[in-house]
């Protein structure tokens, strides 16, 4: 089985089973299972000691994995401050007597998420703990407001120059090529992440849903933010204080400000690098973990020197974040061991295979080849950075940069795009699990409502490949993109009738 098909059949049964059974702890194991009877030959020994001893324990005990799950704790325990506080419900106050209609306070939400640009999982959680009073009191549902985070999360990283995914695109960049420089260049191409924050407005402005979003958006008009509320989730957050404005403005502005200096400082900054450079060599995890610790010590002790919250309530709060996150902690853990499953069985191998193999007989149909195969792989595996790792080094090996052939820039663009889609499109992208962490949202909720938005923008991207893999001009290329999505917005528009303003 190692390196055919059947190495991806584990995430596949994985997603197939969460989608049907709205149950994604126990369709992840049963996922994870299938990958470690698959390497053991259906040895009962083999199988356990494959899934704990290979799987779960390395997973949890790798510093990167590891460094991610502290960063979420302390995250967890920022916004549990800031709720409690007052924080929250005060920003929520004064946000609605400013974004004033349901339009605006989404185009907020999505705004917030292009400024925080630097790292997907600190935008997902830092938008939804901001914007979540706002939408609230729009009454716009939390698996819109899960889609909203989602779609400015992994997108934006991937065209921002300064963020840890350039960071790692750059390090996957062959020897004697500057990561940096072909990042930047392939942003252009960049279809799927460029249309969908195009989408994402226009369906804002166009006060268009359609799919399950619609019956959230339309419950939601109604008073149930929810639609399915699972135990973990309610909308009643705890407030004690007499927190301000500020209480919530301030803590998230150091956050953000101490998470960019921990990144740089792991980078070499302070050692004599340039920022970019610092950036482009950062370690995403230890960075925001130092970031995120500076930044809850100084909420503490902000909030004690104002008098909003006693140290003992402080204290409190750090149980009640830990909490608030063992849901996606848990999910987390589970994809990566289902990942570390899907890795062991030679899934990149039989990827790799299929790339090489269709290079010679379909040169221009290229880009679109391996961006639905990069889709498929990052939807498969739930990682977006595992597909710039297999993939990336194939393409430039069939197309040389030195060899001058605009298909090798246009093929890096179309593999990172079809790895963002395909972690858009998946339930067990961390990315994924993150957003629906974010806005509160039930996750298998999130995953089937933004699964025909991210479709609709994949088609229209697939579309355009096929385009530019002929025409070989950014410009044209990149306005054809712009001009297909508008006219299909259109075209949905006419079939599912515009909600009026609530």
């Amino acid at each position: 089985m190692y390196a055919t098909f059947w190495a991806l059949v584990p995430p596949i049964v994985a997603i197939i089973l969460a989608l049907l059974t709205k149950e994604v702890y126990s369709s992840l194991f049963i996922g994870i299972l299938v990958g470690g009877l698959f390497y053991a030959n259906f040895s009962f020994e083999g199988t356990l000691t494959h899934i704990f001893n290979e799987g779960m324990i390395p997973q949890l005990a790798d510093s990167y994995n590891a460094g991610i799950l502290v960063f979420l704790v302390f995250l967890g325990i920022m916004v549990a401050l800031m709720n409690k506080a007052g924080g929250s419900a005060a920003f929520g106050r004064w946000a609605s007597e400013h974004a004033k209609s349901r339009v605006s306070a989404q185009l907020a939400t999505i705004l917030l998420g292009v400024l925080i640009f630097v790292d997907d999982y600190f935008n997902c959680l830092t938008v939804g703990s901001v914007m979540r009073p706002v939408t609230d009191r729009h009454k716009i549902s939390r698996a819109k407001l899960a889609y909203l985070i989602d779609a400015t999360a992994a997108p934006v990283c991937i065209i921002a120059p300064i963020s840890s995914w350039a960071a790692a695109v750059s390090g996957f960049a062959p020897e004697g090529t500057n990561g940096l420089v072909l990042f930047i260049r392939a942003i252009p191409y960049n279809y799927y992440a460029l249309l969908t924050l195009f989408m994402m407005i226009l369906l804002t402005l166009f006060k268009l849903d359609y799919g399950p979003m619609a019956k959230h958006e339309a419950n939601a008009a109604n008073g149930d933010l929810f639609t399915v509320r699972t135990k973990n989730y309610s909308d009643d957050d705890a407030v004690e204080g007499n927190g301000k404005v500020i209480d919530l403005v301030l803590p998230i502005l150091v956050l953000i400000i101490s998470c960019v200096i921990g990144m740089v400082y792991t980078g070499g900054f302070f050692a004599g690098e340039s920022f970019v450079n610092a950036f482009a060599a950062s370690d995403a995890s230890v960075g925001l973990v130092l970031g995120s610790f500076i930044a809850l010590f100084l909420t503490i002790v902000f909030y004690m020197v104002r008098k909003v919250l006693p140290f003992r309530a402080c204290m409190d709060c750090i149980t009640d974040g830990f909490k608030a996150m063992v849901p996606a902690i848990t999910i987390l853990v589970l994809a990566w061991t289902l990942k570390s499953m899907t890795d062991s069985l030679g899934a990149a191998d039989y990827v790799a295979g299929l790339v090489e193999g269709s290079a010679d007989s379909f040169l221009s149909f290229l880009p679109a080849i391996v961006f639905v195969i990069a889709l498929f792989l990052a939807f498969s595996t739930g990682t977006s950075w595992g597909t710039f790792g297999i993939l990336i080094p194939i393409t430039l090996k069939v197309f040389p940069l030195e060899s001058g052939n605009p298909l090798a820039i246009i093929c890096v663009s179309a593999c990172m795009a079809g790895a963002v889609c395909g972690d858009h499109c998946s339930p067990i992208s961390d990315t994924t699990i993150m957003s629906s962490a974010g806005a509160q949202c039930d996750h298998i909720s999130h995953v089937s409502t933004q699964l025909p938005y991210a479709l609709t923008a994949a088609a229209v991207s697939f579309i355009t490949y096929i385009f530019a893999g002929f025409v070989h001009n950014t410009v044209i290329s990149l306005i054809f993109g712009f001009v297909l999505m508008f006219a299909t917005v259109l075209v949905l528009r006419r079939i599912y009738p515009s909600k009026k303003e609530a």
